[in-house]
């Protein structure tokens, strides 16, 4: 259940509650795809590193270590240890962006394995069903994810499938939570909204699928190669569709700024590998804007990464030792670098909360909307 607390403009403060905790939002969800942070970071220090929600996909886990076999030790909270929100994507973008050989069907996606070549056969209820044997606390619908640019006849065909699929996925959910043996009973479904960056196959697509009155709503297929422009034009063109009274998803996004930028035009969720990806390569966000931390002159820095901030890291080392670490290609150099990236991204949602509460939110992002993005 989402309960909208306060809005200026169209940025939104609400509390999305699951049967795994209420989410305060606006909320960035950290990326641990294979059921953990990449950069040695465990579920114990996601709580100390404000950690709201953890997403993890359903297609990298069906084929590794199996969705049966997380079943069988309790579902993913149990087995990772984390006892907060989860959320599973549904597997279509890893079958459309990793798969070298696929058909797509009505019933379907016919693919090969990216880990061993075996043939692998994903649709609306088979990512159903590896979702609930997983027992996260959403679960995506499976969808095409196009490729972009793509013509605007194949865009509008693959939002018609992407709709009927989703008419399965939720008749395939219901079927599951009503089961006695159902890990999590009370498993939630969002709907992706598709249609490349046509915006009247964006606006039609949302009218269809709000018809369902789903757990909540992504707007998929973006920031994945247009310009940023054109994905908050879309943003700007579905809004006015989405049900107000459900959190809204932007997935793949993306740099603070592309956060701010998109909770000023109405969204509510967020996943992203950036953090944690840019940390391993010691590029770190500070409230002054983003450090390379290879940089010669962090050699004799006895500072921390960000003398603002109360991560772990900062209270405990210099820039100095972190570059040493990233130069000795010491791995704990990226663990240090990741669990800053990771709390800088929860505080900065703590904050654009805060400021949307106390009517702040406008002066919020005319101080940091460009500057958080500047590399120092």
């Amino acid at each position: 259940m989402y309960n909208l607390i306060k809005k200026q403009g169209f940025a939104r403060r609400g509390e999305f509650t699951t049967v795994h905790g209420t989410v305060q939002t606006p909320a960035f969800m950290n990326v641990g795809t294979s059921a953990a942070i990449k950069g040695g970071i465990s579920s114990y220090d996601l709580v100390d590193l404000k950690c709201q929600v953890e997403l993890c996909n359903t297609y990298h886990l069906h084929v590794r270590p199996g969705d049966q076999l997380i079943r069988k030790l309790g579902g993913l909270h149990k087995f990772m240890g984390w006892q907060k929100p989860i959320l599973t994507d549904s597997g279509g973008f890893q079958v459309f962006s990793l798969a070298k050989l696929r058909t797509i069907k009505e019933e379907g996606v016919y693919f090969n394995s990216h880990v061993d070549g075996k043939k692998i056969f994903m649709g609306p209820e088979e990512s159903m069903q590896i979702q609930s044997n997983l027992a996260s606390t959403i679960a995506m619908a499976f969808d095409e994810c196009v490729a972009n640019p793509s013509t605007h006849e194949y865009s509008k065909k693959s939002c018609e499938r992407t709709t009927r699929w989703l008419y399965r996925c939720k008749e395939e959910m219901e079927r599951l939570n009503t089961l006695p043996d159902t890990l999590n009973n009370k498993q939630m479904l969002f709907g992706i909204n598709q249609g490349c960056i046509y915006d009247d196959l964006r606006i039609e697509h949302m009218q269809d699928i709000r018809k369902l009155d789903l757990d909540g709503y992504a707007i998929g297929g973006l920031a994945v190669g247009e310009p940023a422009q054109d994905m908050y034009r879309v943003i700007c063109s579905v809004e006015p569709y989405m049900p107000e009274d459900k959190p809204r998803y932007l997935m793949g996004v993306g740099t603070p700024s592309n956060l701010i930028e998109s909770v000023a035009r109405g969204i509510d969720l967020f996943d992203c590998v950036m953090p944690s990806r840019n940390a391993r390569h010691a590029h770190v966000n500070t409230w002054k804007g983003i450090r390379n931390l290879m940089n010669a002159k962090y050699a004799d820095d006895g500072l921390p990464i960000d003398e603002e901030c109360g991560c772990p890291t900062c209270q405990k080392f210099s820039r100095a030792y972190l570059r040493h670490l990233f130069k000795a290609n010491e791995m704990l150099a990226m663990r240090l670098a990741v669990m800053h990236n990771l709390y800088f991204y929860n505080t900065l949602m703590e904050k654009i909360r805060d400021a949307i509460e106390n009517d702040m939110f406008d002066e919020f992002r005319a101080k940091n909307s460009a500057l958080l993005d500047t590399r120092i």
